[in-house]
């Protein structure tokens, strides 16, 4: 007997329905009499359903996303989010010098800044490392910290555990923007793939809701590494993150070579097609995308034109944003409620996206009221994690001159805090330094950091 002859027949039958129905199905029947489909598990990933096999051939014919962008990394994991981002540049500088400060003893930094130690992060060795970095200031960077939200990180390689510094260096190295993607986004269910964001800053791992994501910046800056991760370089030094042998294809099947811009943006168009997340939506289950590249020059134009559009869009610089299609509305203190039925949620009816019981911004579309984006309502996923609405006579679109950063919350606070923590309602919250038995240290620099601060203002 071969050993193919050896190989197990593997059948698959689905039942669904009422439990009702399915007991009084179970009852009449056995293996003997169900009616099985047989199927033939292959690789990559021997499934023990059925699939159509003819369609994931076309499929597998594709180049995945990593053969499109060689150059990726995973995102940034801190592992102290709640230290070192923050919505405020200012609030996070002033936490950072504080925590470095000598008059600060080790133990009462780890207690006031909740930094417990762990198996790649000594708090003492790394704080005096820290201290020895006279530029410790120019490591205050923006970062995307999930969809629509980008905030200040103290990005420092003594500070987080996992910076991916081989690949976000060539996104602090001058102007660029990062394709992100997840693997098997939908694996347990959840509605359409939607595992596709942009953005122009280095980016949290978690910027998806779950998973991770993968980073692809569209430029590499050959310099950066040697130059550190902070400095900057102009247009001229950097090149294309593309597979050569894509380029070369493309540049046969149009009769010129199409720009990198022209690329991402078509790639991008190709994720949030419809018909293309219907079509394929078994396969985006189980794997990285693979992106379809058209042969035709005119459909390929016009889906770049469309990609372009809507990077600009979710990058928050599209000109289509002025003015804003929503206004902030209603009277109350500006805090988002996140919990509870008079919250923060959208009602369609009323074409309103309420932050608490009478605040909210309208109109707000049930299109866009249900729109999905990196696996995030778009319709509240800066409400809620910002603890503070804007105001309505200072919200303005970012620009890419100015980082485009979420509202600045009202008190700082750990994501990882529960709302049952009572925290100061004063000067202390600024730093996130809880109630202590020992905070004698931590007024007196308190008081001395204010002096000097009023001091730099005068």
């Amino acid at each position: 007997m071969t050993r193919k002859e050896r190989m197990a027949k593997v059948y698959h039958a689905n039942l669904w329905g009422q439990r009702e129905a399915k007991y009084s199905w179970l009852k009449d029947h056995d293996w003997k009499t169900t009616k099985w489909q047989s199927v033939q598990p292959g690789p990559d990933f021997y499934l023990f359903i059925p699939r159509d096999e003819a369609a994931f051939a076309q499929y597998e014919r594709f180049p995945k996303i990593m053969d499109v962008f060689p150059v990726s990394s995973t995102g940034i994991k801190t592992h102290r989010d709640h230290f070192v981002f923050d919505f405020d540049r200012e609030i996070l500088r002033n936490r950072i010098r504080t925590f470095l400060s000598p008059s600060l003893s080790d133990n009462l930094a780890r207690e006031t800044f909740a930094l417990p130690d762990n198996r790649d992060w000594r708090l003492s060795e790394k704080r005096r490392l820290l201290q020895q970095d006279r530029c410790w200031e120019k490591k205050l960077v923006p970062c995307l910290y999930r969809p629509f939200d980008a905030r200040w990180l103290f990005y420092h390689p003594h500070a987080i555990d996992f910076g991916r510094e081989e690949v976000m260096r060539h996104m602090l190295a001058g102007e660029n923007v990062a394709l992100h993607t997840g693997r098997a986004g939908q694996v347990v269910g959840g509605g359409t793939w939607n595992l596709a964001y942009c953005a122009q800053h280095i980016a949290d791992f978690n910027a998806f809701y779950r998973g991770g994501i993968l980073v692809f910046p569209l430029y590499l800056y050959p310099g950066a590494e040697q130059r550190g991760p902070l400095a900057t370089h102009s247009p001229s030094e950097r090149r294309p993150n593309l597979n050569p042998e894509l380029l070369a294809a493309l540049a046969a099947a149009y009769g010129h070579e199409p720009s990198p811009g022209e690329i991402f943006h078509y790639v991008y168009a190709v994720l949030y097609a419809p018909t293309y997340r219907e079509k394929y939506a078994e396969f985006l289950r189980l794997d990285f995308p693979r992106i379809p590249f058209t042969s035709d020059r005119e459909l390929f134009k016009n889906m770049a034109e469309l990609g372009e559009r809507l990077v600009e869009l979710h990058l928050l610089r599209s000109l289509e944003l002025d003015p804003p299609l929503a206004q902030f509305q209603g009277e109350g203190d500006g805090k988002v409620i996140v919990s509870g039925k008079k919250g923060l949620r959208y009602d369609a009816k009323q074409e309103r996206v309420y932050i608490n019981p009478s605040q909210y911004f309208a109109p707000v579309p049930p299109e866009c009221g249900s729109t999905r984006s990196a696996g995030t309502r778009c319709a509240t996923s800066g409400s809620r994690t910002a603890k503070t609405a804007p105001s309505p006579s200072t919200t303005s679109a970012p620009t890419a001159a100015s980082p485009p950063l979420s509202p600045r919350p009202s008190r700082s606070r750990p994501r990882s805090m529960t709302s049952t923590r009572a925290w100061r309602k004063d000067s202390f919250a600024r730093w996130g330094v809880r109630q202590s038995r020992d905070r004698t240290q931590a007024t007196h620099l308190y008081e001395s950091r204010t002096r000097v601060d009023e001091v730099r203002a005068s």
